[in-house]
């Protein structure tokens, strides 16, 4: 990575010197913590920051399986004055609809909501889990018109919510349909995406996929990763198992609690910053109204 790529900022000025001046776009970041420690704050800034550094604000992907949505809308008004646009998972949108941005242009999908599912292959049976791939296909396909929708009409940023803890990563459904975004989507040439949701219709298309054309390079996936692990420390000293998104990440932001004495709080630590000088500081910080505040000490 060349040293003159513009970073993108993620809104939070501290993190940022934390980070060399932000995150390199077309990489990886995870940022890995407990429910309840700020991570979908963080989340929310950084997307927001998008309407600043590029003009256009970066979206978010709900995986959440159990139960309700990380309450993205009521963070998002509150900490950023942004009422979220949210795509109806089960909306029609003709293909070729990607290219009008007031109908493709969409910041919110809650992928699985109301499907009421587990987040493991071993919590199902051969039943559930073939009845699980027959939806997971029409989950992609939804999944590529949201990214393409907006990566076409000028978002550089994405962010991941929802994935839950679990034994072994490599049983993680969530983590599966990560994986596949990240690398058939948000990874790969724009005409080769727009393939994948045109399939035999693409070559009548192919003019405009190049009006439309983008820069998958510039792109940044920030997915927010909720830990077993509650103490920064043991996130820290937390070893790395295979099939771990987080061997695979450029960055990695580790939010976890903090004990000194009698009283408990907050820090991260960036773990992980490839290609990049960064401040390897524990740094506390609290949560306010407005979002993450970081000591500045």
């Amino acid at each position: 990575m060349e040293p003159s790529v513009t970073r993108l900022q993620t809104g939070i000025p501290r993190l940022d010197e934390l980070l060399g001046g932000g995150l390199l776009p077309g990489t990886l970041t995870v940022v890995m913590g407990a429910t309840g420690i700020g991570k979908t704050q963080l989340g929310l800034a950084f997307a927001d920051h998008g309407r600043q550094q590029e003009g256009e604000r970066g979206i978010l992907f709900d995986l959440t399986a159990r139960g309700d949505s990380q309450n993205h809308q009521a963070y998002a008004e509150r900490i950023c004055n942004w009422q979220l646009h949210e795509q109806c998972v089960d909306a029609t949108l003709v293909p070729e609809q990607v290219w009008d941005k007031s109908l493709a242009r969409r910041d919110y999908l809650h992928i699985f909501r109301q499907s009421g599912r587990r987040v493991t292959a071993g919590d199902m049976d051969s039943d559930a889990w073939r009845e699980w791939k027959y939806e997971q296909a029409k989950k992609l396909d939804r999944a590529i018109a949201f990214f393409y929708g907006n990566l076409a009409n000028g978002v550089r940023r994405c962010v991941i919510d929802g994935i839950e803890p679990v034994t072994k990563a490599a049983d993680s459904i969530q983590l599966e349909m990560f994986d596949y975004i990240y690398h058939q989507i948000l990874h790969k040439e724009h005409d080769w995406v727009a393939r994948d949701l045109f399939r035999v219709g693409f070559r009548e298309h192919a003019e405009r996929v190049e009006q439309h054309a983008y820069d998958h390079k510039a792109v940044a996936c920030l997915l927010l990763y909720t830990s077993h692990e509650v103490m920064l420390d043991d996130l820290i000293t937390r070893p790395i198992e295979s099939g771990d998104e987080l061997s695979n990440a450029n960055t990695i932001i580790l939010m976890g609690k903090t004990r000194e004495g009698n009283r408990m709080g907050r820090a991260l630590h960036v773990a992980k910053h490839r290609g990049s000088a960064c401040d390897e500081s524990i740094v506390p910080f609290q949560i306010s109204e407005t979002g993450l505040i970081l000591d500045q000490s």
